[in-house]
């Protein structure tokens, strides 16, 4: 194998948190062109099957191009023994790689099980040992991820290897599990490193670590400075919380402000829980800061002095930032709440950094709980998702969930929403009478009409069900009578009660003070900071813990909030349907 060309491989085997290419679509039948009149005419000639070679090339070239579903296809015969080709181990590791770019964690794994069982000699096996290691930490297996990077010779892949440590030790919250790979893995600088960063930084450590953490420091020679604890923070009369958002004031032309619209929305409705907590005799203080449509502003404010006095941060908004700010808030460990995304890459390493709504992977394995315990597992169920990375996400954890419980998923298909061609093949050739139920993720408008459209031909009897994102409520292009449908629910983490007292109360004060009613960021606002100013006032700015433990809390105006079990994103999740043209809560 070509140097060059392992080299990048390299790269896509540990940078996984790049963006997924959508799985290539197969090639529908070549047209043949008319003969001359008069001509005879001859019967095609069936195409020869390809040989081992040019399958393994051809599968190459759709790595290359990124079409990892095409490429595996292709490559992972080719690497079984009876297959006898002569390159097969390097198709069993081409076959895992882009297994793993298509997030199929234990596909991938079984495939580099079969490379260094059946093909010992490999003489790029670190590369695949390096591969493991990623394999195994998306599996949450630390002790198998530890294991295979040990086995890299100490002079190969010595930085992807430390940077693949870097990115996933954080995310192991567990004490015990951490005392466990301390123990079988002691002269282990990264681990040790990662360890001690935890209790520093992350809101674990207690007196009894002291002995722990000086051994940790004195061993991997770390900075004392750095990781001497700091003093918990103790509860106050009142607390002070930074709103960092793209307010763009620097631009009042209407095109930036109309863009901006769910901003103001948001901050208005942060302004409104600020009152709310007052009048209950909870003073906290509001600082906006605004951060501009980019990282630059961003940094500039988070140089101000006084930032780093704050007990809360609130935002940003765009992803870049939202990174930049995660850091921050772990090195001056103050807890950062993000108002809207469901990126829960972003939480994952980070204990003072927390998504206010459930994550997209979160959505996705309550929603493959639901659907087990309502259709039952007797028939597989089928999946269909948008290729973009929250859509991805929860269809990866809604397979792993499910199956998990004894579930099977007989389908995964990815579609691009705006490409009819992706959107056609995605909807073809389903066995829907052997169907329990379809799920479709995606917030785009066009899917809804073929799906729904795609189910009501299908007889009653044999109609699967459908799972579906709560935004197709309000798509135009669905007619009531097909959302009201007795098989169709939704996935509805925004669902809120028109007619319920908290959430009539905060319209009633909302519309008082904007002469407008509240958007959905106006609800999300408010909600954020009445559960998360509660917080501070009853556990302290530092209050993982105590989230962590504590149950469930009804919303003023969703369903409630939870992070329970050390969760860093919302674990309530309502599914909902639609009866009597009123939603109903099912879960």
């Amino acid at each position: 194998m070509p140097h060059v060309y392992l080299s990048r491989l390299r790269c896509l085997c540990w940078l996984l948190a790049l963006p997924l290419a959508a799985a290539a679509q197969t090639a529908g039948p070549r047209s043949v062109g008319q003969k001359s009149a008069g001509a005879p005419v001859r019967p095609a000639a069936l195409p020869a099957r390809p040989d081992a070679a040019t399958r393994y090339r051809a599968g190459k070239a759709q790595l290359d191009q990124g079409n990892y579903a095409a490429a595996l296809q292709q490559l992972e015969p080719l690497a079984q023994p009876p297959a006898r080709f002569a390159r097969a181990a390097d198709a069993a590791y081409l076959s895992a790689v882009a297994a793993a770019r298509l997030r199929q964690w234990p596909e991938a794994e079984q495939l580099l099980n079969l490379l260094r069982t059946e093909y010992p000699a490999y003489p790029n096996l670190p590369d695949a040992l390096l591969l493991q290691g990623q394999v195994s930490f998306e599996q949450q297996d630390f002790d198998t991820a530890l294991k295979a990077l040990a086995l890299l010779p100490p002079a190969r892949l010595a930085p992807e290897r430390e940077a693949l440590k870097a990115n996933y030790l954080p995310r192991l919250s567990d004490r015990g599990a951490w005392q466990r790979l301390l123990r079988r893995y002691p002269d282990d600088a990264a681990l040790g490193r990662a360890y001690a960063e935890r209790l520093v930084f992350g809101g674990a450590y207690t007196d009894a670590d002291r002995p722990q953490l000086d051994e940790l420091i004195a061993k991997f020679g770390l900075d004392r400075a750095r990781y001497a604890p700091r003093p918990r923070a103790a509860k106050k009369s009142s607390y002070n919380v930074a709103v960092l958002l793209p307010f763009e004031l620097n631009d009042p032309s209407w095109q930036t402000q109309r863009k901006n619209q769910f901003v103001t929305d948001l901050y208005a409705g942060l302004r409104l829980a600020q009152d709310s907590l007052q009048r209950a005799g909870r003073a906290l203080q509001l600082f906006a800061y605004d951060t501009g449509g980019d990282t630059l502003m961003l940094k500039q404010v988070l140089a101000q002095p006084e930032l780093a006095g704050m007990d809360l941060l609130i935002g940003p908004i765009y992803k870049s930032s939202a990174k930049l700010l995660g850091r921050y808030a772990r090195e001056h460990q103050i807890v950062c709440v993000n108002p809207l995304s469901q990126d829960g890459d972003l939480v994952l390493d980070n204990p003072w950094h927390y998504l206010f709504g459930p994550s997209a992977a979160t959505q996705g394995r309550v929603a493959a709980q639901f659907a087990l315990n309502t259709f039952g597992p007797g028939r597989p169920g089928v999946i269909l998702h948008e290729d973009s990375k929250d859509d991805a996400d929860f269809a990866t954890a809604y397979k792993t969930a499910y199956e998990a419980q004894g579930g099977k998923i007989s389908l995964v298909r990815r579609f691009d929403p705006d490409v009819e061609e992706s959107l056609n093949a995605a909807f073809a050739g389903l066995d829907l009478p052997n169907t329990s139920h379809l799920v479709v993720a995606s917030d785009n408008r066009r899917p809804g009409p073929p799906v729904l459209g795609l189910l009501q031909r299908q007889p009653a009897a044999t109609r699967p069900a459908l799972l579906c994102p709560g935004s197709w409520l309000e798509n135009p292009r669905l007619d009531i009578s097909q959302l009201t449908d007795p098989g169709v629910f939704f996935v509805q983490p925004k669902y809120y009660d028109e007619s319920g007292p908290g959430y009539r109360r905060f319209r009633q004060l909302y519309v008082q003070r904007q002469r407008l009613p509240p958007s959905m960021y106006a609800n999300q606002g408010f909600e954020m900071l009445l559960y998360f100013g509660a917080a501070l006032f009853q556990y302290g700015p530092a209050f993982q813990a105590s989230l962590a433990s504590a149950g469930p809390v009804p919303g003023a105006v969703f369903e409630g909030q939870s992070y329970a079990g050390g969760a860093h994103d919302n674990q309530v999740v309502p599914i909902v349907k639609l009866n009597n043209l009123e939603l109903q809560v099912l879960r």
